[in-house]
């Protein structure tokens, strides 16, 4: 298990890893598009506009040599600038609509198809991989969820308090 300030997918990164699997984060899927939408200058919540946008948006996720992954959206590493509060907010937003979750769902039964993976996120083994051999749920409270967020922004210098953080965690 991961230690504590690590990061909440150092653990799967390190499980992949042993297993020779590639871990996929769901979630920089998701905060990827909404970073994309807050660039456009398109609401978070017009889902028209969002969806529109979709045709416009090619997402790779790449793996350095250390195996680490790196979000590469219309050809740029984005893999930073998806973790801001901002980015969060509009990530929320844009999964929750099913053009969103349409256009990542195929991405990632595709990688499923051709790797050995793991991946974490909501729905993956209900919605997305349903017929996977093996599911494992793991649940953590709000509170220790946005503690490990918070920690994160600080390593990268962003000046933010606990509070706000959590409070990004409970919408």
């Amino acid at each position: 298990m991961a230690r504590q300030g690590q990061g909440r997918a150092r653990w799967r990164e390190k499980a992949a890893e042993r297993f020779g699997y590639i871990y996929v984060d769901t979630g920089a899927l998701y905060r990827s598009i909404g970073l994309f939408v807050l660039k456009k200058h398109i609401k978070s919540n017009d889902e028209i506009s969002v969806s529109a946008a979709l045709q416009n948006i090619n997402l790779e996720m790449n793996y350095n040599e250390d195996g680490v992954q790196r979000m590469i959206m219309n050809g740029e590493d984005v893999t930073e600038q998806i973790r801001t509060p901002q980015v969060s907010t509009y990530a929320s937003d844009v999964s929750a609509m099913p053009s969103v979750r349409e256009f990542l769902l195929n991405m990632q039964r595709d990688m499923a198809r051709k790797y050995n993976i793991i991946m974490d996120g909501r729905d993956i083994g209900t919605v997305v991989l349903p017929n996977a051999g093996l599911k494992v749920f793991i649940v953590a409270d709000a509170a220790v969820r946005a503690k490990r967020r918070y920690d994160e922004l600080i390593a990268r210098g962003m000046d933010v308090n606990f509070e706000d953080v959590l409070s990004d965690m409970n919408p």
